[in-house]
């Protein structure tokens, strides 16, 4: 076997390997939410779907502007006051997803971090945390 075929089925090994390694890992997904009247409870359930059919796949929610408002401690469905989104989001973050607030959002419209329930997490900006996991992360964009 000469140099130059070992090196190509090295790397066609290589690319087999991390191809499967990639496969198993299952899909990256961020949901996008920017007005939590018309997407979170929608959203919500999508999540819930979309994990029942492949619960391997790594969600982050990403909400900004008006999106933010479902996480707020003690916030409700309007069309639906019976769905009460914190044991939603509890149970879906007991599945490894994970909720992101935009902080330029909270400085924008005077909101205090503990205004959120314990299960939401914070970034910097939204837009940009969008922005990265779809450019550098190789994450899916659904907005429900």
């Amino acid at each position: 076997m000469t140099a130059s075929s070992f090196i190509k089925k090295f790397l066609l090994c290589a690319v087999l390997v991390t191809s499967s390694m990639v496969q198993a890992a299952g899909d990256k997904v961020v949901y996008h939410i920017d007005n939590a009247e018309q997407q979170a409870t929608k959203g919500l359930r999508n999540i819930r779907n979309h994990l029942d059919v492949a619960p391997d796949t790594q969600i982050i929610v990403v909400m900004h502007a008006d999106g933010v408002d479902f996480l707020l401690d003690g916030a409700k469905d309007k069309a639906n006051p019976n769905i009460h989104y914190a044991s939603l989001v509890s149970a879906l973050k007991a599945r490894n997803v994970r909720f992101e607030v935009c902080e330029i959002t909270l400085k924008n419209r005077g909101i205090n971090k503990d205004k959120f329930i314990l299960d939401a997490d914070f970034t910097p900006s939204g837009v940009v945390r969008v922005a990265r996991l779809q450019a550098r992360e190789a994450y899916a964009y659904i907005k429900p």
